[in-house]
Order: C-alpha cells, then structure tokens, then sequence
C-alpha cells in the first residue's frame, strides 16, 4: 500500500477498500499458500508413484496460480476505485455516526500500526474527544469545548480497539457515565481521549505525556489538579505517559492526585500470550503456517499486551494508584475466577500481584467486582469507588 497523504475526515468508501485489501493481503493470500502446500505435499506422495499423477498435480498448481493472481488482480482494482471514490468526496463520512467511529476504532486497534505508517486518513491521531470530534489543544477551542471547566480535571482512556463512546455503556437503562455522574455530582471536569490502540504502548505513552502538556496549559482555569481513569490497555498507556520525562521540568505530572486503572493487563494479557504460542504451533507445519500468519496479523499494540510494561517502569511517587478489577465470579479464589480473570485479564495482573517478586503497586487501593472485563468502563460499583477516591 503506496503513503497516502492523510484527510480529516475518512469515508465509508475508504473503510471499504481497506477490507478489501485486508481479504486480498490475509484471506486470499492464506488460501492460496495452504493451496500450495497442500498440492506441494500431494506431489511428494504422488510423485514417485506415477508420472500421470505427478503431471495432473503440476497442472493443477498451474491452474490455480492463474485463478489465484486473477483474483488478486481485481480485488486491487476495486480498492483503487474504492479509494479514489473516496478522495472524490463519495459517500458518507465514516465517523458521523456513532457505528461508524465503533469500526475505525476497532480497525485501529488490529492494524493501526499500519495505518499510521502509510498515512491512512484512517488512522486515528490522539486527541481529546468533544461530541464525536477532536478539541484543538488551543485555549479558545478549549474553552468552548468545555464552558464549565473546574481546576481539578478526569481524564479517561479507552482500552484496545475502543473509543471514548465505550464509557456511555448503558447499565441499569441508563447511559451516563462516570464522567457525567463526576461533572454533576462533584468538582470534576471530565475529559475523554481517543486513541490509536494499534501503536506500541510506549508510542502513545509519549503521545499522551505532550498531550496532558498542551491541555495543561490551554485549559480555561487554572489546573489544581489531575487525576487519570484508564480502561484495559488505557491504564497501560496512562502509566507510560506518567514515566516520560521532559525538559520543562514536572509539568502536569506534578497534578497528578490519583491513578485509576480497570481492568488493566499489567503483568500481562493471557489471551495475548495463547494467540502468540498458538501461531508459533501452527507454523510447525506447511499446511497450517498461512493460518499462524493470520494470528500473526496483529498489532504493535497488541503485541504489547502480552507482558504489560516493563517493571521498570515508575510510578508517581505522590499519586496515590486504585487498581479495579473484575472477575466472572463473586469470588476470586472461584475456579472460574481464577481460569478466566474477567475473560481477557486475570485478578493477578489487574492488580499487579505477580507469584513470584514485590507486588507493583505497593499500597495501592484494590477493588473486586463480580462482571466482565468490559462492564468495568461503566459499573455500579467502581462509581461509587471512583467518587469516593476521587473526593
């Protein structure tokens, strides 16, 4: 895929013609390598058996090869029809809908690193969220953006594949979401971010770091202080930005009264790790390898997931941390509980309580919930732990 020049507002056209390459580069191409090897494998059994066999089994290939790269011909011709469509101004704009910013978050999320690196209109860019769009760092934009804005500011991250929407998840028939509930019931000033989960961690750490500056600064009020809610890998990037250092001396992180992570992978994702020692399995054989690759055709950021961050990694001396999590059981000695975390990440990471060495996060809040890995970005009970930390 040639560089694009990058466009504002990406089209359902171009979420198309991405698919479609996406089928020619995984799906065809995964087809047509176990093809191969399966034909490959019959000319070794046939072989030496008989010359008609072995000649019918080369011509076969032949055959296929033609189907194959015609095939491969016209799915790369409808993607550059899709795409110039799209330059043209065809079609709808993806994100003006609440479904449409669902998919290219998700998109994002499997191959954002791609997308970055091609200058994809679909990849996203870092950036506070406002009613489905990006607020400019700028104090005017700022202040219209937020007309009631306190010194004492939330900042919530999504985690992998998601978008800043995932917080309005509706419990209870109702939608609002703890930064709603804070904004009415506290002095916090909520603000959402989006996020290219597909890059590496430590990539959107530093993002995020230059991000909380230039908020810092242009924000309306005076900033009194700071606090950090992180969902999944959000928590994983929120930690990250917090050990970047600067020049211009503490900055922001001097502000930083509370970190809140839900549901966060930080000694590792064991779903992550079963996809990797799986593609590993699968490439023992001709046969099976094309099918590791596409367990292969992941992410940076997902990658990632696989260990956490390093244990190196600081955590604020003055922040006090709050570490959420969720097991599918009330109890988390149940074996459920214990085989299945939250169904993407177990009681042990989420609180950062390895079996062997010191514990992360050293006097550290800890909260257990009954409930899933994604019902924590909007649950009864963390509310309720979330304004009384927060107070």
């Amino acid at each position: 895929m040639p560089p694009q020049r990058r466009r504002s507002r990406p089209g359902v056209l171009g979420v198309v013609a991405l698919a479609t390459d996406t089928v020619d580069d995984l799906v065809l191409a995964t087809v047509r390598d176990v093809h191969a090897a399966v034909a490959v494998r019959a000319h070794a059994l046939t072989g030496g058996v008989s010359a008609t066999a072995a000649a019918s089994v080369r011509a076969h290939a032949g055959v296929a090869g033609v189907v194959y790269c015609g095939l491969e011909a016209g799915l790369r011709a409808t993607s550059r029809g899709l795409r110039a469509a799209d330059r043209r101004g065809i079609g709808a704009r993806v994100e003006d809908s609440g479904r449409g910013r669902v998919v290219v978050s998700a998109v994002n999320g499997l191959l954002g690193d791609r997308l970055a690196e091609h200058g994809s209109a679909l990849a996203i860019g870092l950036a506070v969220r406002r009613e489905g769009r990006d607020v400019p760092l700028e104090p005017d934009a700022l202040a219209e953006a937020f007309p009631g804005a306190t010194g004492d500011v939330v900042v919530f991250l999504h985690g992998l594949g998601e978008s800043e929407d995932g917080w309005s998840r509706q419990v209870a028939g109702s939608r609002a979401s703890y930064g709603s509930r804070l904004a009415e019931e506290t002095t916090w000033t909520p603000v959402y971010l989006r996020a290219n989960t597909g890059l590496p961690v430590a990539e959107n750490g530093a993002a995020l770091a230059s991000l909380l500056d230039r908020l810092v600064a242009g924000w309306p009020t005076p900033v009194r202080r700071v606090a950090l809610v992180g969902h999944s890998m959000g928590g994983l990037v929120m930690r990250a930005a917090c050990a970047v250092t600067t020049d211009a001396g503490p900055g922001w992180t001097s502000l930083v009264t509370d970190v809140v992570t839900l549901g966060t992978p930080h000694l590792g994702a064991p779903l992550e790790r079963g996809v990797a020692a799986g593609a590993r399995a699968l490439g023992h054989l001709p046969e099976s390898a094309p099918f590791g690759r596409v367990l292969e055709y992941r992410s940076l950021g997902i990658l990632d997931l696989r260990a956490g961050l390093a244990r190196d990694v600081a955590n604020l001396p003055r922040a006090r941390y709050r570490l959420v999590a969720a097991t599918l059981a009330g109890s988390r000695r149940h074996p459920l509980s214990q085989a299945l975390g939250d169904l993407l990440v177990g009681y042990p990471s989420a609180t950062g309580h390895p079996r062997r060495g010191p514990e992360m996060f050293p006097g550290a809040d800890v909260l257990h919930v009954r409930g899933d890995h994604f019902s924590l970005r909007n649950h009864p009970e963390v509310y309720r732990a979330l304004r009384g930390w927060l107070a």
